[in-house]
């Protein structure tokens, strides 16, 4: 926390002991118990189907992770263990470590780059609560897989093989998305767990090649920058689940907010806090960012304000912002509390009870794919969960 901060904490806590807490204060610990109430129905609906929850679909039913691989399925299990974290009650523990169990195979995977999300996580988060060395070694297989789609003359890690599915119909033979800087931390962990460079130099070679081609002059990211496997160069910049190549898909710019600042964290790079406030001020200044600090689902929807707004990627920014609040000179307290404030209020989360146990309701997987519109979803919960946390930490 910096120093202007910690006058600042010290005169609101002196106030707080003859006034009360200050008015917009987050209550982290009564939230905190809120999520846990509500999160052990999903566990009930979950141990019933031996399944991990990632959704609901049009008729409010869950909608579970795919058995064969689902990029979500780490979520569910890593909200575990954040409650397990702040209550230290072993049905938490025993939860993650029982369904995280269900995709442990899923470690080997070349195919797909969505193992750092996956096993950082869930395996990640319990080997730092509990040191169980079977998940090390879980750790360590996921990030061997996940180098294996590493190409050095791209100096990025493949997003999406495009060899079948949508991705084939698009043309493209490297794609690179945003959403990849998310399984950087994955490479920084391993790094530190084996005393060995080659996954931190990886994810700084990805981290590199994609702040100089992901971002605009304005500091809004393109989803999806296509390149020549053969000689690295760029093919394209597009999108696939925003509103046009041109816009400003939101969650995407949560993901590079995100990414760029944990980043920061494992390296000290000026680069990467420089970009990480950049990205911060286009989300939190622009003109389409509503009054409730919950964005829209793309910054340039066409029919704004009648557009979906999406709570996962509020929950993304909330705990992108508090990480980047302690390294940063400039402060984004207000705005945190804007958006936690919004996400715990009745407008997005849940009611005791409603939606299967899921959190927070009114979030967007993919409007372009007709998928996950306006519904919960499992990786909101975690990263509003994440957030609460941090929020607690910090201040």
């Amino acid at each position: 926390m910096k120093h202007s901060q910690l006058l600042t904490v010290f005169v609101l806590c002196s106030l707080a002991v003859s006034c009360g807490k200050k008015q917009n204060s987050i209550d982290a610990d009564a939230l905190i118990a809120k999520t846990e109430k509500q999160l052990n129905l999903l566990l009930g609906e979950a141990e019933k189907a031996n399944r991990i929850p990632r959704t609901l679909n049009a008729e409010r039913e869950i909608h579970w992770t795919m058995e064969s691989f689902d990029w979500t399925e780490g979520f569910f299990p890593g909200s575990c263990w954040y409650l397990y974290q702040h209550t230290q009650n072993d049905l938490w523990k025993k939860s993650a470590e029982k369904f995280q169990a269900q995709y442990e195979s899923h470690k080997y995977s070349i195919n797909n780059h969505d193992l750092g999300f996956i096993f950082n996580c869930s395996y990640g988060h319990g080997y730092k609560l509990t040191q169980n060395p079977s998940f090390k070694e879980v750790m360590i297989t996921a990030a061997d897989s996940l180098i294996t789609r590493f190409n050095p003359e791209v100096g990025c890690i493949k997003s999406w093989d495009v060899d079948r599915g949508w991705q084939s119909q698009r043309g493209w033979k490297f794609p690179v998305i945003v959403d990849n800087m998310m399984n950087l931390e994955l490479l920084f962990e391993v790094s530190k767990l084996t005393n060995n460079s080659k996954y931190a130099d990886i994810a700084i070679r990805h981290a590199n090649t994609t702040l100089k081609n992901h971002f605009r002059t304005d500091n809004s990211s393109y989803h999806v920058v296509d390149y020549d496997p053969e000689t690295g160069e760029v093919r394209s910049k597009q999108t696939a689940q925003g509103h046009s190549h041109e816009s400003s898909w939101a969650r995407g710019q949560a993901w590079g907010l995100y990414g760029f600042t944990l980043c920061y964290r494992y390296t000290q790079n000026p680069a990467y806090l420089e970009l990480a406030e950049k990205i911060a001020r286009f989300i939190v200044e622009h003109k389409n960012l509503p009054d409730d600090k919950i964005p829209y689902w793309d910054f340039d929807a066409p029919s704004i304000p009648e557009e979906p707004r999406d709570a996962s990627a509020a929950a993304i920014m909330v705990s992108a912002l508090l990480e980047l609040d302690s390294y940063s000179e400039q402060s984004y307290t207000s705005t945190i509390e804007q958006m936690l404030s919004s996400l715990a209020s009745p407008s997005y989360t849940s009611g005791d009870g409603e939606n299967k146990g899921f959190v927070l309701d009114h979030s967007v997987g993919s409007i372009p794919h007709g998928a996950e519109i306006d519904v919960p979803l499992n990786y909101a919960d975690y990263y509003y969960l994440e957030a609460l946390s941090r929020y607690k930490n910090q201040y």
